[in-house]
């Protein structure tokens, strides 16, 4: 990557470690009642093993997806793999506010244009013309990240 880094958000820490283990937790928990302590009808058990293994999936899928880093460069914001979430002139809007709706610990992006779905769960989601960032993300790396993508696109549109 050539371009500056302008905002780095990395999820490493208890926020990450606290998610993936109440995901397990989770899992297990509902998997334990599944089999030791059965319901009386299949269509239940099935369902409490389904539960169960969703969980476990969505704990694995979390840890994976908490490896990665989001840096902010002038012209986007990319994930450490490379895939560019939100382009900075396609920015409309920052949302931040305390009643917004967005990850905790996070902000929402309004585009212009609207982009293919993707989510990498406990770091950023984008569906149609919004992208939100969050989750397990440390709220000190990501507010100066909002900041700083809120700045330039009011210097753009002024």
């Amino acid at each position: 990557m050539t371009d500056e880094i302008l905002a780095e958000v990395d999820p490493r820490g208890p926020r990450r470690v606290i998610g993936i283990g109440m995901l397990l937790m989770l899992g297990g928990l509902v998997l334990y009642l599944a089999f030791l302590q059965p319901p009386a009808s299949l269509v239940w058990q099935a369902f409490l093993i389904g539960m169960g293994l969703i969980s476990l999936w969505m704990a694995y899928k979390l840890q994976v997806a908490t490896t990665r880093k989001l840096w902010l460069t002038k012209e986007a914001l990319t994930d450490s793999d490379g895939t560019v979430i939100a382009r900075v002139e396609d920015i409309v809007a920052v949302n931040r506010g305390a009643f917004a709706m967005k990850p905790s610990n996070g902000f929402t992006l309004k585009l212009k244009n609207p982009a293919p779905r993707a989510w990498q769960p406990g770091l950023w989601w984008r569906l149609g013309r919004r992208v939100a960032v969050g989750g397990v993300t440390p709220g000190s790396q990501a507010r100066p990240m909002a900041d700083i993508i809120a700045v330039m696109v009011a210097r753009r549109q002024a």
